[in-house]
C-alpha cells in the first residue's frame, strides 16, 4: 500500500501546515495499523482517505464558531471531529461512541495526533441524557450514521439553544429532508442546506438550528428511535 504524504494531502486539503500534515500522516498511520485488528473503514488507499475521510470532514470547519463546544455522535474511527480539531484546534471535541474498543482507538489516535479531546463510551440516546452533556454543546457533528430523521432525535438533545446539528449527507438532501419534516418539528429546530463540490462529488451539510430546549422526553430509549422515527 502506498503512504499517505503532503503533496497528497495539500492537494485535498490547501493551506494545511506543516504541523496539521504531520498530524493527518500520523492519524491515517494509526488508523491503518488498528484497521489491520479490528473494522474501522473500508476505505484504506492513502488518496482515498485523504479524500473521502479527511478532506470531507473538514468541509464542515467553516461552520464552526471560534472556540465551540463540539460533540461528534457515533464518531466510530473519528470522522468528522479528529479531522476539525486538526484544522480547528481552538474548538472543544468531545467524540461519543458505542463501542468499546473504538473508544481505545479513539484514544489513542488523539495521543498519536497530538490533540485533546474527550472520549465518551454510550450509546447516543444515553449520552445524550446525561446532565454533563444534555444542551451543553455549540454544534453535534454526525457522518455517514442514520437517516436524517433518526439523527436529529440523536443529536439535538445535546446542543443549547441557538446551536446546531451538522449532518453530512451525499448530494441529494430533498428526500431525507422531506422525511424529517416531523421531528424538525417536534424538536424545534429549522434546518439549512450546504453544498460543496469537491474532487469525489457533491456533498451536502444540513444544518439543523435548535429553535427551542429540547422535551426532557428525547431521545427515546434505545432501539425506539430507529424503530419509530419521528
Amino acid at each position: 500500500m502506498d503512504e499517505m504524504n503532503e503533496a497528497l494531502l495539500v492537494s485535498e486539503m490547501p493551506g494545511l501546515n506543516e504541523d496539521q500534515i504531520r498530524q493527518f500522516i500520523n492519524y491515517y498511520n494509526m488508523l491503518i495499523d488498528w484497521n489491520s485488528r479490528m473494522n474501522l473503514t473500508r476505505i484504506t488507499e492513502p488518496n482515498e482517505v485523504a479524500r473521502k475521510h479527511f478532506a470531507d470532514s473538514v468541509l464542515g470547519a467553516s461552520l464552526l464558531k471560534q472556540n465551540a463546544r463540539v460533540v461528534d455522535v457515533g464518531t466510530g474511527a473519528g470522522f468528522p471531529g479528529i479531522p476539525l480539531k486538526i484544522v480547528r484546534p481552538d474548538i472543544e471535541l468531545v467524540l461519543v461512541d458505542s463501542l468499546a474498543k473504538r473508544i481505545n482507538f479513539l484514544k489513542e489516535a488523539c495521543s498519536a495526533v497530538g490533540i485533546e479531546a474527550a472520549a465518551v463510551h454510550a450509546r447516543a440516546e444515553d449520552a445524550a441524557r446525561d446532565p454533563k452533556l444534555r444542551e451543553s454543546f455549540d454544534v453535534a457533528l454526525s457522518r455517514a450514521v442514520a437517516p436524517m430523521n433518526v439523527l436529529l432525535e440523536l443529536t439535538v438533545p445535546f446542543i443549547k439553544v441557538g446551536g446546531c446539528s451538522l449532518m453530512y449527507k451525499a448530494a441529494s438532501v430533498d428526500e431525507e429532508l422531506g422525511a424529517a419534516s416531523s421531528a424538525l418539528r417536534i424538536l424545534n429546530c429549522r434546518a439549512e442546506v450546504r453544498s460543496f463540490d469537491v474532487s469525489w462529488g457533491t456533498r451536502s451539510i444540513v444544518s439543523a438550528v435548535k429553535l427551542k430546549k429540547t422535551d426532557g422526553k428525547y431521545p427515546r430509549k434505545a432501539g425506539s428511535v430507529e424503530k419509530n422515527p419521528l
